[in-house]
């Protein structure tokens, strides 16, 4: 009988059980943290059984061993609880039982509901725009306008996101662009696979290598307390480097691909991605007419108002949530739908996207079973201390494995950042490098296992596309060693 890779819900579930039986082999413990009180500002430090009041100053900080300037708390820079350097402490366990593994995936789309929200409003709109036949017109004005040139899709399409990716931290957002995209990829004569990594590895590289992200970058520097702005080059200079490695990867494949389709690595699913997409019923003949056009303007929009309203605005999950379901209303009203077959293609939408949302919820429920446990803290705890008397090459390289590792149970850039650089960036100062060092291990840690790491968003993205993780790792695990090892070699060169 021939062996089938599980689903991506059987995986995590899998890898919950997992981090369920951590939880009675791991010491329980704990980090000590500060949070700021914006209304009354002081600091409340929070202690194994009791919270503190401190004044808001810079001595306080200085006080707790936290080399981070004042102003980074009271300009709202830093808005998360950190961890305090050397208050780990050693906790009574709190191993999680069978009820609780049951419990983690339901605790996990309560607190993932904002991203699922997201997902399924987006579901809807691609159902409606599907109903109006604008993907279809605008997919064959593409392809007749690409003929000849779809390399600069690919080109295009991984640069862009990248660009959102490294500025903003484009990467939930990512999961609206598959059912549009991959279309287009398929009707070049590419296959499924080549769109999914123009969208994912777009985003991963270009978060990997944040140059301005605010939810990477500035705060990991100011929780490191130092400026965003040191080592930028060197960020510049990998994200670069790593998106061209990426692009050319992405190109022979393709290139490969579309030589001879049987070299695809999802060849035996062509027909099946081709109906799931709409290939097979694509109507090549539909003119782009102005209400079409005007159609697919309005949907563009929708994303060009959410990235100026992330970038700018201070908007997150709601406000981009609220945009597309505004958007879906006014295409159901230019393209004059009555509202019950509106309702019934939004719900159908949503419904495609349902299975995606319940992924993104049961692998929050992984993270909640290692809090609920009290090993976050531990494994970070021995983190750090794994590295005493290493010289600085080999340290820097160590903590880039070891951000790896810890992305794997702490998927969250922001919530990896204030919970490790407080304890971590340290570290720097007694091997003689720059803090900014720790700040790229971070983030070069986290993007790289975030090309396939199944508690981030790559099996959120598989299921979309329909594709199995055993076929997307056997895809990029080769980009995956080129990237690490560049990045190993450009951390080495960086800190000599």
């Amino acid at each position: 009988m021939k062996f089938k890779f599980p689903s991506a819900q059987t995986i995590l579930f899998l890898i919950a059980g997992f981090v369920t039986l951590l939880t009675w082999l791991v010491p329980a413990g704990k980090y000590d943290n500060l949070a700021y009180n914006a209304a009354s500002n002081t600091f409340t430090k929070t202690m194994q059984d009791k919270a503190i009041e401190l004044p808001a100053t810079q001595e306080t900080l200085e006080s707790l061993h936290i080399k981070i300037p004042i102003e980074k708390f009271t300009n709202g820079d830093i808005y998360k609880p950190i961890g305090i350097p050397n208050t780990y402490h050693e906790l009574n366990p709190q191993p999680q039982g069978f009820t609780d593994f049951v419990k983690s995936p339901i605790k996990g789309v309560i607190a993932s509901a904002d991203i699922i929200f997201l997902i399924l409003i987006i579901g809807g709109l691609i159902g409606i725009m599907n109903l109006t036949g604008a993907f279809d017109a605008g997919i064959s004005w593409l392809a007749k306008i690409l003929k000849g040139k779809e390399f600069v899709l690919i080109i295009l399409v991984t640069t862009l996101i990248a660009a959102g990716g490294t500025t903003f931290g484009l990467a939930e957002e990512t999961m609206a662009f598959f059912p549009i995209l991959i279309p287009v990829f398929l009707a070049a004569k590419y296959d499924a696979m080549v769109g999914l990594a123009c969208i994912f590895l777009g985003s991963a590289i270009g978060t990997m290598c944040s140059t301005i992200n605010p939810f990477s970058t500035i705060i990991a520097s100011d929780a490191a307390g130092i400026s965003w702005t040191t080592g930028l080059t060197n960020r510049l200079i990998m994200l670069f480097l790593c998106l061209t490695i990426t692009i050319i990867y992405i190109l022979r494949y393709a290139n490969r691909v579309k030589k001879d389709p049987s070299k695809s690595l999802i060849y035996d699913q062509k027909e099946e991605l081709n109906r799931l997409f709409g290939l097979d019923k694509l109507n090549k003949n539909i003119k782009l007419t102005p209400k079409l056009k005007l159609i697919i303007l309005i949907f563009s929009l929708c994303f060009i108002v959410m990235i100026i309203g992330v970038s700018f605005w201070d908007w997150w999950f709601v406000e981009m949530t609220a945009i597309f379901l505004v958007g879906a209303i006014v295409i159901g009203l230019i393209a004059r739908i009555k509202e019950g077959v509106f309702i019934e293609a939004f719900v159908k939408g949503v419904a495609d996207l349902l299975g995606v949302a319940f992924i993104v919820g049961i692998a929050r429920g992984v993270t909640i079973l290692m809090e609920d446990g009290l090993i976050s803290d531990t494994l970070l705890y021995y983190a750090s201390t794994m590295t005493e008397g290493m010289n600085k090459g080999v340290f820097t390289n160590v903590m880039l494995i070891t951000y790896s590792a810890l992305s794997f149970f702490m998927p969250s850039s922001s919530g990896m950042a204030v919970l490790t650089m407080p304890i971590i960036s340290p570290l720097a100062d007694i091997v003689h490098i720059g803090r900014e060092t720790i700040v790229d291990t971070y983030q070069y840690g986290l993007g790289l296992f975030y090309l396939i790491n199944p508690t981030g968003l790559i099996l959120a993205a598989l299921a979309i596309v329909k594709i199995g993780f055993d076929k997307w790792l056997k895809f990029v695990m080769p980009l995956f060693i080129i990237l690490f090892l560049t990045t190993m070699a450009m951390l080495t060169i960086s800190v000599y």
